[in-house]
């Protein structure tokens, strides 16, 4: 089986990473993430990854306990850092070379973001996570993947979630919440239906990325998609395909 697409952008939440536990690294999850990246990175794909910190920090929570935002934001950024690392372990245990790129330079713990670099490293065949999201204050990490799928030329970009795809309400909340397959961009925006916030959503819209949204620990979701099929809700512009 060969991939569908050449090259993906994954958005993982740093929530991804804890399991079962309320925060932190839960080394079994992440050795399960890893191991789901290297069977995709063996079906041919290009594949870049941008992480969340949320499972450590998050600067928002630590601006309502009096932190300044600014400052907070820098240390959700630097929590990327710790989680991306970990991802970068786990995955060279698998035999897939795997860098880690901050946008805050940190020379001593890994390389500095450099685009050219990036796909350079993709073109080798190794696995890129990107860190610190965009190097900026009051930037998600979902503007973070959707800047780094339009630099890096991303055929799509996967937005993986705790649930199978996007829905008019929260699923685990709502017993009448309506899944869908495919949605616009615009759609999404207006119904503020939460598939990432509106700055990435738009920017995904203005270069035509189309958008995947689905569950990353669904056996075998990943490989799936990467052949083509259906997986989770499609989120792009009217009569365009993915």
């Amino acid at each position: 089986m060969s991939a569908a697409y050449r090259r993906i952008l994954l958005k993982l939440s740093g929530e991804a990473l804890m399991g079962p536990n309320r925060h932190g690294i839960e080394p079994d999850t992440v050795r399960q993430l890893a191991s789901a990246l290297a069977g995709a990175q063996a079906q041919g794909a290009q594949i870049a990854v941008v992480v969340g910190g949320g499972n450590i920090v998050r600067g928002e929570g630590l601006e309502a306990a009096g932190i300044d935002r600014v400052t907070g934001d820098q240390m959700g950024m630097l929590a990327t850092l710790i989680n991306a690392l970990a991802l970068q372990e786990s995955v060279e245990q698998n035999q897939v070379p795997c860098r880690v790129m901050s946008a805050i330079p940190v020379p001593q713990v890994c390389e500095s973001y450099i685009r050219r670099r990036a796909v350079r490293h993709l073109e080798k065949g190794r696995l890129v996570v990107f860190a610190t999201g965009t190097g900026n204050p009051f930037f998600t990490t979902d503007s973070a993947a959707s800047l780094r799928a339009v630099e890096i030329g991303a055929d799509i970009l996967l937005k993986a979630t705790k649930v199978d795809g996007v829905y008019s309400s929260d699923p685990l909340t709502d017993k009448d919440a309506q899944r869908f397959d495919v949605i616009d961009y615009d759609e999404a925006l207006h119904r503020k239906l939460g598939v990432m916030d509106s700055t990435a959503l738009v920017l995904c819209r203005d270069n035509r990325i189309p958008i995947r949204v689905f569950d990353m620990f669904e056996e075998g979701a990943l490989l799936r998609l990467l052949a083509g099929e259906p997986v989770g809700t499609l989120v792009h512009a009217e009569g365009a395909h993915a």
